[in-house]
């Protein structure tokens, strides 16, 4: 056994004296005994209130003895396919097999199958008949009621009937899962747990259910694509634990899945309760031969200060997992775990993130969300902040000015998501300049997706104009402090709504700007996302309106080489996307033009360089500075144009880079636009002074 962590094996159970677990929790994630893997919280947290948890990792899903090593539990089997959709951590947009797994010891990869939840599921009903099982986390909770599967290009039924579960603890569950253990413990069958909020359970039954709304049926919308996206919209006005309903979806046979309201929100002192429960913040010890769990790294010196999120982006799945009502912990918890980390031995005196989903929303969006819950039909901040929306940092401000004071502190930084536009609607600048004097790491990274208002919209983002008021609020914060510091905006191609012409403009933009982005996400239609349901459907469920769709492949390649176009690389789709929208006024030599000519036969007299794809030439002369100002530009956290974009934001978030596609094909939909050379003529560089040459 070793001390401190939750049992993983019968020796385990024998030196500590248990016969018989209350529960064991199967996951798709290596073990690793920290808050920010949700097995280590449900598991503690149901220590905490007595009951005995032992974990099955990774178990061999081809093996139904490996199901078995810790024996039938009393109660109920736990599951969960890991921090993220075991499909998400499997492949890159293009369907192609990533080559690690963070989560994994080692980063090995491929040690949880596909549809992890519903294969471990049946693995442990081929093995225990009647046992109870519960199926939890990200997978499961965003595919709790029927779904768009994008990887078998499918639409699936809710995965409590695919996995053989009996229950579904959706959304964060610390309060639905101690419900369930009592309700077992006590001798109530697990048919019968039917009144718990946070759950989703089957019945052939609904006569006892009130408050409800009968949503189209599985085979309704399988057939039509319309209901579907009327489902949707129904199920996004209901996430709220205070007005959402009991949402009823029919399937064959009688069965009917239901859907009970989301659990309440925890206090603040819930939350310090939950991050003050005695994990070993590390990899069990097992794993140490193979190097450990790649993903810790991630997080070791990193604190959680809040979860939930008002932000409303629609490629996003916080909404339906944790909620839009921020709940944060106490200052003194987050001080007191960051004093511990300080006395670790490897601690070099720098926390590398105080966040969460949104790391500046520290309180919810206004003081009738926890009296009444959010607004079924209206967003905090989209199209622009509600005016009812309370807006003050001075509380997170005060965390970490108290996080500095901590002896042996040297940097507290700030790696999560700032919500700019929530920044540029507090009068006090307080935050942004202490922001900006003692928490950026050289770069910061914002999130402003696009520079389209037309894709913006349908991404629930701000308009491209709040983002330039931040920038050069950011530049004159910078100048005031004598600060040389950068920002690093992350950008998606593909959304729903971007057509060839969307994804030009924003190439120009960058070429004024003078610089090419290292990340480029393209988007990743993961279950139970606003922008995942426009992929599918065609449909904007906010409006019912159509939304222009890029689903070809070659088309997708096109549109993020475009944001990547000084990479030779990249050449022969540039210029095929520049071709398929009558753009041929950026191919030449002018400043403005995105990328040369292709020149089988150089000009007498010039010398040239052939830098790109298939025959692409580059003059040597003062006309290969034309693509801006700043075309030189090196820093941290930019790539110069010859080098290789790399990584994910975040190894915990759905939507994760991908490599470019070129398969071809010429089936493509292009959206032409007129020759102009004042496409972005408004949008001017205004970011010149943040993205210039260190």
């Amino acid at each position: 056994m070793t001390n401190g962590f939750l049992p993983i094996s019968k020796e385990d159970l024998i030196e500590r004296g248990i016969g018989r677990l209350d529960f064991v929790y199967v996951t798709g994630d290596a073990y690793v005994d920290h808050p920010s893997f949700g097995h280590a919280v449900i598991g503690r947290i149901l220590e905490a209130n007595g009951y005995t948890v032992g974990i099955i990792a990774q178990p061999d899903w081809k093996d139904d003895k490996s199901i078995a090593v810790l024996g039938e539990p009393r109660l109920a089997f736990l599951i969960s396919a890991g921090n993220m959709d075991s499909m998400v951590n499997h492949y890159f947009v293009s369907k192609k097999h990533r080559p690690n797994d963070a989560y994994t010891p080692g980063g090995e990869p491929y040690k949880r199958p596909d549809h992890a939840t519903a294969v471990y599921g049946n693995l442990i009903r081929r093995t225990y008949k009647e046992i109870p099982i519960i199926i939890g986390g990200i997978e499961a909770s965003l595919r709790r009621l029927a779904h768009y599967d994008y990887w078998t290009d499918s639409f699936k039924r809710s995965v409590l009937l695919d996995s053989q579960a009996d229950l579904i603890s959706y959304g964060m569950g610390e309060h639905s899962v101690i419900e369930i253990a009592d309700a077992l413990n006590s001798g109530i069958d697990i048919k019968d747990i039917t009144f718990i909020q946070g759950t989703v359970y089957k019945t052939k039954d609904i006569s006892g259910v009130y408050d409800k709304i009968e949503l189209p049926c599985y085979a309704e919308m399988k057939a039509d694509k319309t209901k579907y996206a009327d489902s949707f919209a129904l199920q996004y006005e209901n996430t709220d634990p205070f007005t959402g309903k009991y949402l009823i979806e029919g399937y064959p046979n009688g069965i009917y899945v239901v859907q009970n309201p989301p659990a309440k929100p925890l206090t603040m002192e819930e939350m310090d309760y939950v991050y003050d429960l005695p994990y070993q913040r590390t990899y069990h010890p097992s794993y140490e031969e193979k190097g450990g769990v790649p993903a810790i790294s991630e997080i070791k010196f990193s604190l959680i200060s809040n979860r939930g999120c008002f932000g409303g982006c629609n490629f996003c799945a916080l909404t339906f997992h944790q909620g839009r009502t921020v709940q944060a912990r106490s200052h003194e918890s987050i001080v007191t775990e960051a004093e511990a980390l300080a006395k670790e031995p490897d601690f070099k005196g720098y926390i590398h993130d105080v966040g969460g989903p949104t790391a500046n929303f520290r309180h919810p969006s206004c003081e009738k969300q926890l009296l009444h819950g959010v607004c079924k039909t209206k967003q905090c901040l989209f199209p622009s902040p509600c005016k009812n929306l309370t807006v003050d940092h001075s509380d997170y401000l005060g965390l970490l000015q108290d996080l500095r004071k901590i002896p042996g502190m040297k940097k507290v930084f700030i790696r999560s998501g700032i919500r700019f536009d929530y920044l540029l609607a507090d009068n006090d600048d307080s935050f942004f300049s202490e922001l900006v004097e003692h928490h950026v790491s050289g770069q910061l990274k914002v999130a402003p997706e696009h520079i389209s208002d037309a894709v913006l919209s349908k991404m629930g983002k701000p308009e491209n104009a709040v983002y330039e008021r931040f920038v050069k609020k950011y530049n004159k914060i910078n100048e005031r402090l004598g600060k040389k510091q950068f920002l690093v905006p992350y950008l998606m191609s593909s959304h729903p709504g971007s057509t060839l012409k969307e994804a030009i403009e924003l190439a120009e933009y960058l070429r004024d700007l003078g610089y090419m982005p290292e990340q480029v996400q393209d988007f990743y239609p993961t279950p139970s996302t606003v922008s995942t349901v426009m992929y599918y459907t065609g449909l904007d469920p906010r409006d019912g309106k159509n939304v222009y769709v890029c689903k070809n492949p070659h088309e997708k390649a096109m549109q993020r080489a475009l944001i990547q176009y000084r990479n030779p690389k990249n050449y022969d789709l540039v210029r095929e996307a520049l071709l398929s929208a009558g753009r041929e006024d950026l191919i030449g030599f002018d400043k403005k033009c995105l990328i040369r000519p292709r020149q089988t036969v150089p000009e007498k007299g010039r010398v040239y360089s052939q830098t790109g794809g298939s025959g692409a030439y580059v003059r040597k002369d003062n006309s290969s500075k034309g693509h801006g100002k700043n075309s030189n530009l090196s820093f941290s956290g930019v790539k110069k144009p010859n080098e290789k974009s790399t990584g994910s934001r975040n190894p915990n978030i759905q939507n994760m880079n991908d490599k470019n596609v070129n398969n071809k094909n010429t089936n493509i939909k292009s959206s032409n636009s007129k020759n102009t050379n004042a496409t972005n003529s408004k949008k001017k560089a205004t970011i010149r002074n943040v993205h210039k040459k260190k």
